[in-house]
């Protein structure tokens, strides 16, 4: 590897992932604190709801999967797993879920993204961001379906699947080692860089209302809202609505 290549490996790989998640965090405060009203998903459910409804459905419940999987799947180290299921059966595992997720979250996607796209009224009331977006994640899960094939191959011996793991393990410990990623096949490298590319747009984007979905679980745990009248210095009990003569 030439020294320009080696330095933007380096940087890629090192830096960059730490400027993503300090925007990530910071500009998500940031949005919440001064632009409140533009946290919102902008829904296009009145103009046309029929294909909404299937490809948000389907969108949904793919890419959550797909997170939560990557999430447990690549920041739990292998000594921890090890004793419930061996390296290559986790492979085989991550390969044939994440397949049928990928699937499910390709198809509602690319609905979402035709509607955007093809839908007369919904592509003038769409911001150039809303379909950025969807465009970036549209390629991202084709690159990350595109990894399949590579990932099958690699159930017999899965050495790149625990370099990449140790890797991203290695970025949550603020001990990155951009090393392990070398050699590692293309795909692999831009599916990681796309990734973390959509971490430093997402505070620029819809996507924020990510949080709020996150944020819901606290209302399970939340008191009793107190409902008080507007009508001020009446005594109790007399500040309902008079009754018909």
């Amino acid at each position: 590897m030439n020294p320009v290549m080696s330095y933007l490996h380096n940087f890629f790989f090192t830096v960059y992932p730490y400027i993503c998640l300090a925007v990530f965090f910071m500009g998500s405060l940031a949005r919440f604190d001064r632009d409140q009203y533009t946290w919102k998903t902008d829904s296009s459910q009145m103009l046309r709801a029929g294909t909404l409804r299937w490809g948000s459905n389907l969108f949904h419940v793919g890419i959550l999967f797909l997170f939560f999987g990557h999430l447990v799947g690549q920041l739990t180290p292998h000594w921890l797993y090890e004793m419930f299921i061996t390296a290559p059966q986790k492979q085989l595992l991550a390969v044939v879920a994440g397949g049928i997720a990928g699937g499910l979250c390709f198809v509602g996607l690319t609905l979402l993204l035709h509607r955007r796209l093809f839908d007369p009224r919904i592509r003038l009331t769409s911001h150039r961001t809303d379909i950025a977006i969807l465009v970036i994640l549209w390629v991202q899960l084709c690159i990350g379906l595109g990894t399949l094939p590579s990932s099958l191959h690699h159930v017999s011996e899965p050495t790149t699947m625990l370099r990449l793991a140790e890797y991203l393990q290695g970025i949550v410990l603020m001990q990155p080692n951009a090393a392990l990623v070398a050699g590692v096949e293309w795909h692999f490298q831009a599916h990681m860089l796309l990734g973390m590319t959509i971490f430093l747009l997402f505070p620029f984007s819809r996507l924020v209302h990510v949080w709020s979905g996150f944020g819901t679980l606290a209302y399970v745990f939340r008191p009793y809202q107190v409902v008080r009248s507007r009508r001020l210095n009446v005594p109790v009990g007399q500040n309902q609505p008079r009754k018909p003569a």
